[in-house]
């Protein structure tokens, strides 16, 4: 489908072996967790998965389209501690705010950073954001229950699936276009990315936030007002105004008698030289 797209080029799937079942054992005793099944399934058939698309402009490609699923090797925990870590350095735990509203049957709870969650990176986003598998619960016991989230560069939750596979789908059928994870959120893609959704229109439930004001995002430009010949209006040149009859002959009566007079006056000389 991307290759008989106009104006893509360089379609590149980069093919990796399966994960060793041993690699997804040793993760989930590391983490004190367990993968939901369907992600499971999918490590065991993919370490992972990438495939990145361009576009030609003026015939260079320009790289566009991004699908990404980290490796189980990867798959690192958000907020988790590091070695490197100053003791008294602020952590993302530190954003938890005990005041904010707990979910309900339109929104479902968020994720916390702190200890009552478990949050791991699925795809970078090309620095977009992050998109994350989230254990919500975690005491007494890791609920095995997990869910889809989208974390922006501004740090607010945005619920995307409550399995893998839905993610899965709507990764492929957004064909990886640039903040496609934005149309999820309630203030929608970037005037940018939106140009390029309305060029390569991903076949999802959620196209009605591509309309959505699409007057003041999308320039619309009409070719055929675009390049219109412009009809120069020919420049009408304006006659001298036309004298009346009877100046007209006035004036040809004095130039008459004005010759008149010289040819006297010149016939008057001669007649005194001879």
């Amino acid at each position: 489908l991307l290759e008989t797209s106009p104006g893509v080029a360089e379609v590149t799937f980069v093919e990796k072996e399966p994960a060793e079942r041993h690699t997804i054992i040793s993760w989930e005793q590391k983490n004190s967790c367990m993968l939901p099944e369907d992600l499971k399934n999918f490590y065991l058939m993919t370490d992972g998965f990438q495939m990145t698309w361009s576009v030609k402009t003026d015939d260079t490609p320009m790289p566009l389209g991004s699908m990404v699923i980290n490796s189980v090797s990867k798959l690192c925990r958000l907020g988790g501690s590091s070695m490197y870590t100053l003791p008294n350095a602020p952590t993302l735990a530190d954003l938890e705010d005990d005041t904010d509203e707990e979910g309900n049957e339109d929104k479902p709870e968020k994720p916390h950073f702190d200890s009552r969650s478990l949050i791991f990176e699925l795809d970078p986003c090309n620095g977009n954001g992050k998109v994350c598998l989230v254990y919500k619960h975690t005491k007494p016991v890791v609920s095995p229950d997990t869910e889809i989230w989208f974390l922006d560069r501004a740090l607010y939750w945005h619920f995307l699936t409550k399995t893998f596979t839905a993610y899965y789908r709507l990764l492929i059928t957004h064909l990886g276009l640039p903040q496609w994870q934005y149309a999820f959120t309630s203030y929608g893609v970037s005037p940018q990315a939106k140009q390029w959704f309305n060029m390569y229109k991903p076949i999802t439930i959620n196209t009605a936030l591509l309309s959505e004001e699409a007057d003041s995002f999308v320039n619309k430009l009409d070719p055929n007002k675009v390049f219109k010949s412009k009809n120069k209006t020919p420049v009408i040149k304006k006659k001298p105004p036309s004298q009346p009859a009877g100046s007209q002959k006035s004036h040809t009566s004095m130039t008459s008698s004005k010759t008149s007079s010289l040819a006297g006056n010149s016939s008057r000389k001669r007649d005194s030289q001879i």
